[in-house]
C-alpha cells in the first residue's frame, strides 16, 4: 500500500533543514546525534539540551570517517534522538553503522533514504543523460553513493531492521516534488499502487522508536 506522501522540494540543502527542524521538532529538543551533519545547520535551527553532529567533511563537531570504523564513539543510549538524513546510501558499511545508530539512541532515530529510481528513470527512457551519484566520472569523485535501490526496496529494508531490531516505526512517509493534480492523477493511474511512488517519490522518512522507551 502506498505511504503517505508530502508535496515539497527543496531546492537547497538549508531548505532540507528547515524542513526537518520544523516537521521533526517534537523529537528534537533533547540530546541529538546528527550523523552527516555536514556544516551542521540543525544546531542552529533546533533548541535541543545538546548537539553533536558528525561527518568526515563540513563543520562537525567530530570529523569521522564512518567506513572506517568498528563503533561509533559513543556509549550505548547516549542520546535522545539520532539523525541520519541521506547518509546511509553513501556507505559500503550501511547495514552495520544502521544498528550503530540504534545501538547510541535511547529513544528515536530519524532517517531519509533516496528513492534512486526517481532520478533514474527519465535519462533510461530517454537513451541518454544523467543521473545524480552515479554513472562514471573522468576522475575519482570523492563522494558517491555506493546503493541502487527504489522506494519499495527502502521502505522493506526499513521494516525489516525494525522487526529485527525490536523498535516501533512511529511515523513513515515520503516527499514528492508539487505537480498538478491532475496530472499526479494520471500518472496513478497509469502505474498503480507502489510503480507510482518507485517512480515518482523522492525520499522516504522515517521516525523509528526503541520499543523498550515506549514501555517506560
Amino acid at each position: 500500500m502506498p505511504l503517505p506522501t508530502i508535496y515539497i522540494k527543496f531546492p537547497s540543502r538549508e531548505d532540507r533543514s528547515r524542513f526537518i527542524a520544523t516537521h521533526f521538532a517534537e523529537y528534537l529538543n533533547e540530546s541529538i546525534l546528527d550523523v552527516g551533519c555536514f556544516e551542521a545547520p540543525l544546531r542552529n535551527l533546533l533548541n535541543p539540551k545538546s548537539y553533536t553532529g558528525i561527518d568526515i567533511a563540513g563543520n562537525p563537531d567530530i570529523k569521522l570517517n564512518l567506513e572506517n570504523i568498528d563503533r561509533l564513539p559513543f556509549e550505548d543510549n547516549s542520546f535522545t534522538s539520532v539523525l541520519c538524513i541521506d547518509v546511509l546510501e553513501h556507505l559500503d558499511n550501511l547495514h552495520f553503522i544502521f544498528d550503530e545508530l540504534v545501538r547510541v539512541s535511547s529513544r528515536f532515530i530519524i532517517i531519509s533514504l533516496p528513492n534512486c529510481w526517481n532520478d533514474a528513470r527519465r535519462p533510461i527512457s530517454r537513451g541518454k543523460g544523467q543521473f545524480k551519484h552515479y554513472g562514471l566520472p573522468l576522475s575519482k569523485p570523492v563522494d558517491r553513493h555506493k546503493w541502487f535501490f527504489n522506494l519499495e526496496d527502502a521502505r522493506e529494508f526499513i521494516v525489516h531492521k525494525a522487526t529485527d531490531l525490536n523498535l516501533h516505526i512511529k511515523d513513515m512517509f515520503v516527499t514528492e516534488k508539487p505537480r498538478l493534480g491532475i496530472i499526479r492523477w494520471l500518472r496513478k493511474i497509469r502505474y498503480p499502487g507502489d510503480r507510482y511512488q518507485n517512480r515518482y517519490s523522492n525520499t522516504l522518512w522515517t521516525v523509528l522508536e526503541k520499543i523498550k522507551s515506549i514501555k517506560k
